[in-house]
C-alpha cells in the first residue's frame, strides 16, 4: 500500500537507484522505496535535483513545499497525463455560464453548511445547548438558492463559519478563548491549528485532482487567480467538517495538543517540532479511516471519498449525472 511521506528534518532529498534518497544534516541516511510513496510532504530545509524530480515525474509523485510556519507554499505537479479535452471543454464551460458556476457553487456550500451542522449535532445530542445556532445556520443554508451571486454565496459560508465557530469555546474541553477567525498571521493556538490543517487538506486534495481528469486551476466558489489550484479550495470546503474540525476537537478534548506545544515569535505562533509531528501523524490515520460506502457498499478511506467527489464532478461537466455534495451520513 502506497503511503504519504513527511520530512521534517532539513537535508538532502534524491534519488539513489530506484528509491528516494534522505540524507539529514546528521548524518542519518533513509531509502524510500519509490512504489511505497503516494506523495511527499516537505517541512525541513532539503535541497534536490533534476534527477529526484525525473523519478518523480515518471511515478506521478506529487511533492508538496511547507514554509517556515508550516504553511502550503506550493507542489511539484508531474506534467499532465491524465488529459482530457472535452472534459477541459465542458469544465470551463461551467465556469464560464454564471449561472451553472453559481449552481456549483451553492452545491459546494450546502456541502460544507449540512457537515458543519452534522459536526453541531453530535455536540447538541451530547448536552450542548445549540438549537439556537442550528436553527440559524439551516436558515442561511435555506437562503441560498435565492443568490445567482458569488460574493453573496461566499458570504453565505462566510456566516455559517462565523456561528459555528462561535460555539467553539463550547465544544472544546480547554480555555481556547477563541473569538473569531485570523488567517494572517493566526493569532493563537486554536486559528494555528485550522490554518496548518485546513492547508495539509488543500495539499492533499491536490493530490487526488492530479490523479484525475481535471483541471486544477478552474473553480467555482473560489475565483481561479494566478498560481493556485483553486477547484481545491472548493472541494476541501466539503471536508473540513469532517477531517479538519473534528481532528482539532479530538485533539484538543483529549488533551493531547495545548498551549505549552506552541510558541510565539515575531510573525506569529508556531508549533513546537513534536507537536507538529503529533498532529501530522494524526492527520494521517484521520485519511486512512474507513467508512462502509453506502453506494459502493466496500470500505473507502477518508482520503478516497476526496477522489470521489472529484469523480462526480466530472459525470457532472460530461452531463452524465447531477453533481451533489458529499454529506456526513453516519
Amino acid at each position: 500500500m502506497q503511503e504519504s511521506f513527511y520530512i521534517f528534518s532539513n537535508g538532502e532529498i534524491m534519488r539513489k537507484d530506484n528509491t528516494i534518497r534522505l540524507c539529514t544534516e546528521d548524518g542519518i541516511k533513509k531509502d524510500i522505496p519509490i512504489e511505497k510513496v503516494y506523495d511527499i510532504h516537505i517541512f525541513g530545509q532539503v535541497s534536490l535535483n533534476s534527477a529526484l524530480l525525473n523519478i518523480l515525474y515518471k511515478n506521478k509523485i506529487v511533492l508538496h513545499f511547507y514554509n517556515y510556519y508550516e504553511h502550503y507554499i506550493g507542489s511539484f505537479h508531474p506534467k499532465e497525463e491524465h488529459i482530457s479535452g472535452s472534459l477541459l471543454v465542458s469544465q470551463v464551460g461551467f465556469y464560464m455560464d454564471y449561472t451553472k458556476r453559481c449552481e456549483l457553487a451553492r452545491k459546494f456550500v450546502r456541502g460544507a453548511g449540512e457537515n458543519i451542522l452534522r459536526n453541531i449535532r453530535y455536540y447538541n445530542n451530547r448536552g450542548r445547548e445549540f438549537d439556537k445556532a442550528i436553527d440559524e445556520i439551516e436558515a442561511l443554508l435555506s437562503t441560498l438558492e435565492r443568490y445567482d451571486d458569488i460574493q453573496a454565496i461566499m458570504g453565505i459560508e462566510g456566516n455559517i463559519r462565523k456561528i459555528y465557530y462561535g460555539l467553539w469555546n463550547d465544544i472544546i474541553n480547554q480555555d481556547i478563548n477563541f473569538e473569531k477567525r485570523i488567517k494572517r498571521p493566526p493569532d493563537n493556538m486554536v486559528n494555528s491549528l485550522i490554518s496548518f490543517l485546513n492547508s495539509m487538506l488543500y495539499s492533499k486534495t491536490v493530490s487526488e485532482i492530479y490523479k484525475t481528469q481535471l483541471n486544477p486551476s478552474i473553480s467555482y466558489l473560489h475565483e481561479p487567480f494566478v498560481k493556485r489550484f483553486s477547484l481545491s479550495l472548493d472541494v476541501t470546503e466539503i471536508f473540513k467538517p469532517l477531517i479538519v474540525d473534528r481532528l482539532i476537537f479530538s485533539l484538543l478534548n483529549k488533551g493531547e495538543i495545548g498551549e505549552s506545544d506552541f510558541y510565539s515569535d515575531t510573525n506569529g505562533i508556531r508549533l513546537k517540532d513534536s507537536a507538529l509531528k503529533l498532529i501530522v501523524q494524526k492527520f494521517d490515520e484521520r485519511l486512512k479511516t474507513t467508512i462502509m460506502h453506502r453506494s459502493l457498499k466496500r470500505d473507502v478511506s477518508y482520503r478516497y471519498l476526496i477522489r470521489l467527489e472529484l469523480y462526480k464532478l466530472i459525470k457532472h461537466f460530461i452531463g452524465d449525472k447531477e453533481y451533489e455534495p458529499f454529506k456526513i451520513w453516519w
